[in-house]
């Protein structure tokens, strides 16, 4: 029987020894700090032509992070692959034959997804952040201003949960194909459409990217009924959900 600390490291060697771990946390960090440098040097050129109202409500912070709407496209792939690539492989059987505790399995390798995708989320939210407030110049905003932290950390933590949830939904499907024909078609189609459907938005405002915009906004949208702090539980909640049915599926299934 492998002892947890074991297992841990296992799980590291492989993933960090994989090359589409660097490279789709890289796509990550560029994607995210890219368009949200060029959505902010558009919204800073056009700031003369805009309606009072919108510079009224306009959130110098949230259009820094407009390109978590593709960048947390990478980390989803980067989560689905850490378990979809053993089980395209094979290597799954070999993995449970060395540790048949299925729980310490996806704890481990929850574990190793948070030591890599946080502190790659924390360096792309700090450097979209202060990328951006000088892309608007003197519509930006600082650091110290109120909420402003509180929002940069805030999309770290999404990109970490979303990784999680994606890590969970891998072990559901097993396969990347089809972990990844759901969770991309989700975030990008089915939320936002459904999001601006009258009778079904009020729903749609506890799916995790809907509970995102609000942690990683200051100003934050009238039409959610939270803040930021229950976001961050219906966040929470989305991740531990989608790892609780991947460790039930996981112990009761063979590989």
């Amino acid at each position: 029987m492998a002892s947890p600390g074991a297992v841990l490291l296992s799980e590291w060697t492989k993933i960090k020894t994989v090359r589409s771990t660097v490279v789709t946390l890289l796509i990550a960090f560029v994607v995210t700090v890219g368009l949200g440098a060029v959505v902010c040097l558009v919204a800073n050129s056009q700031w003369n032509t805009m309606s009072d109202k919108d510079k009224l409500t306009f959130d110098p912070v949230s259009t820094a992070f407009s390109g978590i709407l593709l960048g947390q496209l990478a980390l989803i792939v980067f989560a689905v692959l850490v378990v979809g690539n053993e089980y395209s492989s094979g290597m799954i059987r070999v993995t449970l034959a060395a540790v048949p505790q299925r729980g310490t399995l996806l704890l481990a390798k929850a574990a190793v997804v948070v030591a890599l995708a946080l502190p790659v989320s924390l360096v792309t939210s700090f450097v979209t952040f202060f990328l951006g407030q000088a892309l608007l110049g003197d519509h930006g905003t600082s650091l110290g201003d109120p909420h402003v932290l509180r929002a940069v950390l805030g999309l770290a933590l999404y990109m970490t949960f979303i990784a999680l949830l994606s890590l969970g939904v891998g072990f559901m499907l097993r396969k990347p194909v089809l972990s990844l024909g759901l969770l991309m078609p989700f975030f990008f189609l089915i939320s936002p459409i459904l999001s601006a459907v009258p009778k079904v938005k009020s729903v749609a405002h506890y799916f995790p990217d809907s509970a995102g915009s609000q942690m990683v906004s200051v100003v934050g949208s009238s039409d959610i009924p939270y803040g930021p702090v229950t976001a961050f539980f219906v966040c929470l909640a989305w991740a531990l959900v989608c790892l609780v049915g991947g460790w039930s599926l996981l112990k009761r299934r063979d590989a």
